[in-house]
């Protein structure tokens, strides 16, 4: 049998180091890459619009393509409307749920919100309040730094939890009026403006694709946005109020009186800070086919890992809207 000459048995044994060393680098990047996706959990069961399970199941999805996100979901054990769709979008832990007529208050609904570092809220109009020590825990976790995301009607919801009004800076229904803080918008001439006039919080005229005017192209959610785009079929809310404390406006849509709107340029997109918690709220997301939108899905996608890290590195991509022209990826199981 022929002999190694004691060079090439050195340069042989170097290889091998250098292949085993390779190998467990690969072995250790696999699980930190893992664990620096970001713990996201959904939070619903109570929701006057009659997709809200669809749109759980969408929005998990949709995050955990992008490959950013790990989603879990935690629902109420009694929940209210779509009973039809919740065993259609079943997902696994969450088939021990109560379908009941009306809202209930759910006393176990508790989520460890320490196991996360972002949690979705797909509540909405009528939810029941959560309890008293569930609260508490989601202020504490806001205040460490905890992020939030807020989906449409869930700004509808527990109008009598003040912290929970100054998280979403802005809602609407709910028996919300001036007592709940002022109207917020823009007017025809691109001017801020903070209104205390009396009045009811929240109203929408028929549903129809409307346009995203931008109005901050440097934060990290909207930065490379183009300045206009165009949404999909979608509810537009107006007339909201709340205390609009530690708030920016970055997105708005006009609301034509024509459509039994204000006549003034109304927030679609919107960011609070909570403590060191950050909060991503916007009032998009009547239905499947409004948050197909693939403007929806990237304000979604960026918006959430904005809230979670303080930072964005989502690109905008190659099908987002044009000014003109709505995009929407059709969606199936």
């Amino acid at each position: 049998m022929k002999k190694f000459s004691k060079p090439l048995f050195l340069i042989f044994a170097l290889f091998l180091i250098f292949i085993s060393r390779i190998e467990s680098i690969y072995a250790l990047s696999e699980p930190a890459a893992k664990s620096q996706l970001i713990r996201t959990l959904i939070v619903d069961g109570q929701n006057n619009h009659d997709q809200w399970p669809k749109i759980t199941f969408m929005m998990k999805d949709f995050l955990e393509q992008s490959g950013k996100f790990k989603v879990d979901v935690q629902r109420s054990h009694f929940t209210w409307n779509a009973a039809d769709l919740i065993p259609k979008y079943m997902l696994p832990g969450l088939e021990n749920t109560v379908a009941l007529a009306k809202p209930k208050a759910d006393s176990s609904f508790h989520p460890k919100f320490s196991d996360y570092d972002l949690v979705i809220c797909n509540f909405g109009w009528n939810a029941a309040p959560w309890p008293a020590e569930t609260q508490v825990d989601f202020e504490k976790f806001m205040k460490k730094g905890g992020g939030l995301v807020v989906i449409h009607a869930a700004d509808n919801s527990f109008p009598q939890w003040p912290a929970y009004n100054e998280m979403i800076g802005l809602g609407g229904w709910g028996d919300r009026t001036e007592k709940d803080g002022p109207y917020v918008y823009y007017d025809l001439e691109g001017k801020l403006v903070k209104d205390t006039q009396a009045g009811r919080a929240g109203s929408h005229g028929p549903q129809k694709e409307y346009q995203i005017t931008i109005r901050n192209t440097n934060h990290p959610i909207t930065k490379g946005m183009p300045l206009t785009w165009m949404h999909t079929q979608d509810e537009m809310y107006d007339r909201l109020r709340g205390p609009a404390v530690n708030m920016e406006i970055l997105g708005t849509a006009f609301s034509a009186k024509e459509n039994r709107g204000t006549g003034r340029h109304e927030p679609m997109l919107i960011v609070t800070q909570f403590g060191k918690g950050r909060v991503f709220h916007t009032p998009m997301g009547h239905a499947d086919y409004s948050v197909s939108c693939v403007g929806f899905i990237t304000t979604l996608l960026r918006g959430a890992q904005w809230a979670a890290t303080g930072k964005v590195d989502i690109p905008i991509p190659a099908d987002f809207p044009k000014a003109d022209v709505s995009s929407k990826r059709e969606y199936s199981k």
